[in-house]
């Protein structure tokens, strides 16, 4: 890992531990004392943020950027394990386990990246048992997601995981007859179909079978949905 950039012009600490969930119940002489324990890592589009067998001393948080979570097969299949965005933490699990990274994360964009370091976390628990219940809130919230992909994945047809992760923030019921909305792709086709387990020829396929039902309309990376409820019950012929 990169040595910690100390300091980064205008970036109060404490303040910013204090508007993430996991940190906002604490008082400011805790945050003071966590904001010990944290160091600031600036990442350029491409580079690790860590590998694979790297100790695993810190969980992170994305300040700002975008970080892709990946594992990479024998033959060299890259698999796309999730995209951290801006107040996402990643890899608090695996610090626990006393082992290395399982998986790769790296920057998608330039990136600025929090890291808190293990000792500092487990100081916290042992003075504070409320602050081990938001940690593992956490670390659960991240299972269940884990699970619904598995899920998708298992039950759910390529073209039933496009259209749910288009409509992934959207209650199909809730929307206007006639109401375009617009899904911006945050990254690669290539890097959401990888996240999906899908090809990134398979997922430009079944956007350009939507896009000629005449239910979305394809713009670089702008999806603009044309009939969020025929969408959301598309069925192939």
């Amino acid at each position: 890992m990169q040595e910690p950039v100390r300091p980064v012009s205008g970036f109060n600490l404490p303040r910013y531990l204090s508007m993430q969930p996991l940190f906002q119940e604490m008082d400011a002489l805790e945050l003071d004392r966590l904001a010990q324990g944290c160091t600031l890592h600036r990442f350029a589009r491409g580079e690790m943020v860590f590998r694979v067998g790297e100790p695993c001393n810190a969980f992170h948080v994305a300040v700002t950027g975008q970080v892709k979570l990946y594992v990479v097969s024998p033959a060299g299949a890259e698999k796309v394990i999730e995209i951290v965005g801006p107040g996402q933490s990643f890899a608090e699990a695996l610090m626990f386990t006393g082992r290395p990274y399982i998986l790769n994360a790296q920057a998608l964009a330039d990136s600025l990246v929090l890291s808190i370091g293990k000792a500092t976390v487990v100081g916290e628990i042992e003075r504070e048992p409320r602050f081990a219940m938001r940690m593992l809130a956490g670390i659960s919230r991240r299972m269940h997601g884990l699970i619904h992909d598995v899920e998708s994945y298992a039950l759910h047809s390529g073209i039933q995981r496009v259209i749910g992760y288009l409509l992934r923030d959207q209650v199909a019921e809730d929307c206007v007859s006639g109401e375009v909305l617009t899904v911006s792709l945050p990254v690669s086709k290539a890097t959401i179909a990888s996240r999906l387990s899908l090809t990134p020829e398979y997922f430009s396929r079944v956007l350009h079978e939507l896009e000629a039902a005449g239910l979305v309309r394809i713009d670089r990376r702008e999806v603009h949905i044309l009939d969020v409820l025929r969408l959301s019950t598309y069925q192939p012929r």
